[in-house]
């Protein structure tokens, strides 16, 4: 009793717990006259009552399975055993049941009932599929010996087809000897995996092992690892120290480093997040309203069933975790793969490496020389311009205007490269604020980061030794011209001896039509061969107002 701390109840519970020490195999003893009709092994009925052994009546769960005759229940199987059905003193037949029942038809059940049994801690954790029949055996004997009696017939149910069944697994020589870091003898592997009683044949690169029934944990190739390791002996295995080379990594000059990028973004006030690629299916849902997610068969949990189509999710996600802590100012980039249904991929399932950014809260940090204002659109545009400069070829990304489920249809845009699309930028739309928990505007990017890294290898060129002119033109147009388009005509006029171009204020107001807007811009003219004249210039500029005016019906203003 005290070996084993159990308390003798009668013969026949101690012996059913006794052979649950001695086999790991749970066991359960009715009383064999208080059974009508039939046991069958089933799951229970919604709020079907029953009274356990230790006087408890609950209400069962359609999760949980019974053995029942022909008045209910007669016992939480494997977790729990009945009342009405239990042996007592006037008990003189008795039912032996042994059974093999699967991990997962009892596992969380008996805490479901706020119950904790040894038969239910066995069951969760497996045993033995080939043991029952030699548990009863010795059950049966132990009973004859100690109590007298005689044995009546062994009524067997299986259903072979159900049943676990050890699966031959491969160990790779190469394997083995990376994983434990030495070389172990073939024949010393061969004698530690028979020991542990697998049935073990030799192959060309290493053996095939077939784990015996009660080595239910042993599934794949590193639990035999482990085996070969446990019973070699860690102690045996030498300490060495790690050998690492200092070899310099081949960059390409004509590449953006990843590494570039981050600490550009930090520079800028920025703090790397990473964020699940698992999300909300009604978050994404709701940001996406288009998008076809991945669903995950068995998720982590319902917040977390879905793959990520973009990085968006997870970043909003972190924005409203930090206000809800007081934190009014927020900047965050991620880099991550988002992962979108593609037949011709590989697994059905395409993933692409992404780069994202999302900022709200106030443009700067509290400062008495600066006065506070929020982040606008234009604040994470500047930002993100400064990532694409890094490419040296930012000429050849734009922006256009454009419309995004998650973002403001007056503030957002397409961003191109060399006029294809590879991401998008805008504040996130009012109406989806709400829904997403957050306190204050917020605004965000994402563009596909293979389609950043190109960059061009930059080129020296001598500095102009004649010197440069300015010349600034106000011009007006409608105000549903884009700034870039007014930007973009100026450019093709100027031509070579444009080195500079650049708009320094917008005006709509006193003296403007409502439907009209003033854009300021500044051109700086140059060559690099001789001195510009003024006659030049000013045939430049003439030219520059006359396209503006018919590609776009703008004037100067006066």
């Amino acid at each position: 009793n005290c070996a084993v701390r159990h308390r003798s109840i009668d013969a026949i519970v101690d012996i059913t717990n006794f052979l649950l020490l001695e086999y790991g195999q749970p066991m359960h003893a009715f009383d064999l006259a208080t059974l009508e009709g039939e046991l069958v092994v089933r799951r229970a009925r919604s709020d079907e009552p029953i009274t356990l052994l230790d006087g408890n009546e609950v209400k069962l769960k359609e999760t949980t399975l019974v053995i029942a005759d022909a008045q209910g229940p007669a016992c939480m199987a494997g977790i729990f055993g009945g009342d009405r059905t239990g042996v007592s003193e006037s008990t003189t037949d008795i039912l032996l049941e042994c059974a093999f029942f699967a991990p997962l038809s009892i596992t969380g059940r008996a805490r479901a009932y706020g119950l904790h049994t040894d038969s239910s801690h066995r069951f969760e954790r497996g045993v033995d599929p080939q043991l029952q029949a030699k548990v009863m055996d010795r059950a049966t004997r132990l009973l004859l010996d100690i109590c007298g009696g005689e044995a009546g017939p062994v009524i067997e149910v299986k259903s072979d087809a159900h049943l676990p069944k050890a699966a031959p697994i491969k160990l790779r020589r190469t394997k083995l000897d990376k994983v434990i870091g030495i070389s172990v003898g073939d024949a010393q592997v061969v004698e530690i995996l028979t020991r542990l009683g697998m049935q073990v044949t030799v192959d060309a690169d290493g053996w095939t092992a077939l784990a015996p029934s009660w080595r239910f944990d042993i599934a794949i190739e590193e639990d035999l690892i482990e085996e070969v390791a446990r019973i070699y002996g860690y102690n045996n295995i030498p300490n060495l120290k790690p050998a690492a080379s200092l070899a310099m990594v081949e960059q390409a000059e004509g590449q953006v480093t990843l590494k570039r990028v981050r600490d550009l973004l930090v520079d800028r006030g920025f703090q790397e997040a990473i964020t699940y690629s698992f999300v909300d299916p009604k978050a994404q849902q709701t940001l996406f309203s288009q998008s076809d997610a991945i669903v995950l068969p068995n998720p982590i949990s319902v917040e977390m069933s879905a793959m990520r189509v973009s990085l968006f999710p997870g970043l909003v996600q972190a924005v409203v975790y930090n206000q809800n802590r007081q934190q009014g100012r927020v900047r965050l980039f991620e880099q991550g793969l988002r992962f979108i249904k593609d037949a011709s991929a590989e697994n059905g399932i395409r993933q692409e490496p992404m780069l994202a950014g999302i900022i709200t809260g106030n443009q700067s940090d509290e400062h008495w020389d600066i006065k506070s204002r929020g982040s606008d659109f234009f604040d994470l545009k500047g930002d993100l311009e400064a990532v694409l400069d890094l490419t040296a070829e930012g000429a050849t990304f734009s922006f256009e205007r454009t419309e995004h489920s998650a973002l403001h249809p007056g503030q957002s845009a397409a961003i191109l490269r060399s006029g294809v699309v590879i991401g998008h930028i805008g504040v996130i739309h009012p109406s989806l604020e709400k829904k997403l928990g957050l306190k204050t505007r917020a605004i965000m990017f994402e563009l596909e980061l293979n389609k950043l890294i190109p960059a061009k290898v930059p080129v020296a060129t001598e500095v102009s030794r004649f010197p440069a002119n300015r010349r600034d033109i106000a011009v007006v147009v409608d105000v549903a011209v884009l700034a870039g388009d007014v930007l973009a005509v100026i450019k093709k006029v100027g031509g070579n001896q444009l080195v500079g171009i650049n708009l320094f204020d917008v005006y709509q107001g006193a003296g403007m039509a409502e439907d009209k807007k003033s854009l300021a811009i500044s051109l700086v003219l140059q060559d690099t061969q001789r001195t510009l004249e003024e006659k030049e210039i000013a045939e430049t500029v003439d030219n520059v107002v006359r396209a503006l005016g018919e590609e776009l019906n703008a004037s100067l203003r006066d």
